[in-house]
């Protein structure tokens, strides 16, 4: 099957357009296909491949992909009609690192006493031993977080928003699988797609229980969906600019081959929870990451730029870092 992206910009009236192409290739627009997530209800609930879906519509007209982001008129690749229906959740802990890091690891999480582990080290541990397992068998079940909802998808090339309480914001590029429920209850998977699952790592860092609060920051995914299965081996590039300058570059890996856990075995464990095959819910969950300017010692600032880059996933992500207006928040009695 050849490869296919496909995102979503803002049209001259407002709607949605949805544009389809072959990587280096000219994106056209899917003739009335209303929005991706419109198409993959009808590919989901109609038995039928998304490709087929979209060969069933046409193409039209050539859209200017690159004009389109750099006039801010790219949308999330995938949209709810409702956006407490879109789920932004993920994973850690999932990721091997570079050659050196996993040698490392492997090492210290064999020889260690199992008392002296942190409880993050215990968990890297088990999915080394059983994130990959057996056809037929379950593996071991990853950390898990919740993000928030649609409200919380900033758009490729749209701020990223810290609150004014956050103790830092920082990146994590991850690949997100992005998924719809059909009518039955089955989850379908689109594909995947870069995304920047943006937190707050001093708070993290702070102490462990604080991972539900660092997480609760916007994410952005995009600006394109490869359709289907994710490649084995994915190698990009992450980097923070700050005005003219790079303050930030490195390798950014993913796909099973840098990973302790399948793709698979992740998704059944997110969706072995009924709350999550919900009909006609999307989801957003991402896989996790061993690169961060955190870890460099980069402290950031607003207006830097994030940026995130895969070659076999289209256009690179990139947004904006802004800091919040401090709020005062009163709840009141009725």
């Amino acid at each position: 099957m050849k490869t296919v992206l496909i995102s979503q910009i803002k049209g001259s009236n407002g709607e949605i357009v949805v544009a389809v192409r072959e990587p280096g290739g000219t994106a056209k627009a899917v003739k009335n296909a209303g929005s991706v997530y419109a198409l993959a209800m009808e590919a989901a609930n109609g038995g039928k491949s998304l490709a087929s879906v979209i060969e069933a519509h046409g193409l039209g007209e050539a859209v200017d992909l690159e004009k389109a982001y750099a006039e801010g008129r790219f949308l999330p690749p995938m949209t709810h009609p409702d956006a407490a229906h879109l789920h932004l959740t993920g994973t850690g802990l999932t990721h091997l690192g570079s050659a050196a890091t996993r040698d490392s690891m492997h090492k210290k999480t064999s020889e260690a006493a199992e008392e002296t582990l942190t409880d993050s080290m215990k968990m890297f541990k088990m999915g080394l031993e059983n994130g990959k397992p057996k056809a037929g068998e379950k593996g071991v079940q990853p950390e898990w977080f919740y993000k928030g909802n649609g409200y919380g998808a900033a758009a490729p090339g749209a701020a990223l928003v810290s609150p004014s309480f956050a103790l830092d914001g920082g990146e994590e590029p991850e690949m997100a699988g992005i998924y719809v429920i059909s009518e039955d209850g089955t989850p379908f998977r689109i594909g995947f797609a870069l995304s920047n699952e943006f937190s707050d790592h001093v708070t993290e860092r702070q102490n462990y229980l604080y991972l539900a609060h660092s997480k609760l920051r916007p994410a952005s995914f995009g600006p394109e969906i490869r359709i289907g299965a994710a490649p084995d081996d994915i190698r990009g590039t992450s980097r923070i600019k700050r005005g003219d300058k790079v303050i930030f570059e490195k390798p950014f890996l993913s796909g099973e081959a840098n990973m302790s856990h399948t793709f698979a075995n992740l998704e059944y464990h997110h969706f072995k929870y009924g709350l999550f095959r919900v009909p006609g819910d999307v989801h957003v969950h991402m896989f996790g990451t061993a690169t961060l300017s955190f870890a460099e010692g980069i402290k950031t600032e607003e207006g830097d730029v994030f940026e995130i880059e895969v070659a076999d996933f289209g256009l690179p992500l990139r947004n904006p870092l802004k800091i919040d207006a401090e709020e005062e928040i009163v709840v009141k009695q009725l």
